[in-house]
């Protein structure tokens, strides 16, 4: 009998070949749960989901690694498909994949961006978002000892302006979500919280820090792991659910939990959400 409090639990983590969905799967992993890898890159290399999946069963976990399109639909369907054939059941969903233009879009004016950037930002980090979470729903459903939790990453674009209009957009839209799956969900014990992190020191982030697009905030940065640790002590915690419909920082329920990242730090973040902080 594994001591680990989400031993048994069955977990998906969109977008998690790099960043913070990776650091989501990893501290997952840490906590002795199966992970479900998803994205398109795959392989051998240092930024796929063969080697995130790799790096969650070291942590302790089980990954497994399923190539997924989160621009298509049939994709989707399809990755929980075979969770349902694998397992027959889902505890923990993560909403984290999103897509950044090529190239990168810091700024500007919205009429001078190619509407491919909405269709990236929104499209992969909206929409996707609110299809893969149809599906995880419904196979949370269909087991009454599921955790029924789901988490959606976010961050304070959803309520100031960062990089993009299109960028706002996609995160507020998250949040909302938030909000409105928690409420329609209610009844059915399904509790979603949204995140925000802070500056992550992804491998885009920490490449556009090192090219002189965006100055270290050395105070407040994260490391992809201390998401991923805070979502696991968040979904292992039996009150989660006086959480549910709310948004916080990484770093306020880091500090409520006394969590630390690698490197032992505790960040305690910069901007806090003001939108969706009370219960449904």
């Amino acid at each position: 009998m594994s001591d680990k409090p989400l031993a048994g639990d069955v977990a998906v983590v969109t977008g998690s070949s790099r960043g913070i969905g990776r650091g989501i799967a990893v501290g997952l992993g840490e906590q002795g749960a199966t992970v479900y890898v998803t994205g398109r890159s795959v392989g051998d290399g240092p930024l796929t989901i063969d080697t995130t999946a790799a790096m969650v069963t070291d942590a302790g976990g089980r990954g497994i690694p399923v190539q997924t399109d989160f621009g298509d639909d049939a994709a989707i369907e399809a990755l929980f498909a075979q969770i349902a054939a694998d397992h027959g059941r889902l505890d923990i969903h993560v909403n984290n994949a999103f897509k950044i233009p090529d190239p990168p879009v810091w700024g500007g004016k919205f009429w001078e961006h190619p509407i491919q950037v909405w269709d990236d930002q929104v499209g992969i980090g909206l929409r996707a978002a609110y299809v893969a979470s149809v599906h995880a729903a419904k196979l949370m459903m269909t087991t009454d000892d599921s955790r029924r939790f789901m988490v959606n990453i976010s961050s304070s674009g959803s309520e100031r302006y960062a990089l993009s209009a299109s960028y706002g957009i996609a995160k507020s839209g998250n949040d909302r979500l938030v909000r409105d799956f928690a409420v329609e969900g209610k009844e059915d014990g399904l509790v979603v919280v949204g995140l925000w992190p802070s500056q992550v020191l992804t491998e885009f982030i920490v490449a556009s820090i090192e090219a002189g697009d965006i100055e270290l905030d050395e105070e407040h940065a994260e490391t992809p792991l201390y998401t991923g640790r805070v979502i696991a002590t968040l979904a292992a915690d039996p009150s989660r659910a006086e959480r549910s419909g709310q948004v916080f920082t990484t770093a306020e329920l880091a500090v409520h939990y006394d969590l630390r990242d690698e490197r032992g730090k505790q960040p305690t973040g910069k901007r806090h959400p003001t939108l969706f902080r009370t219960p449904v």
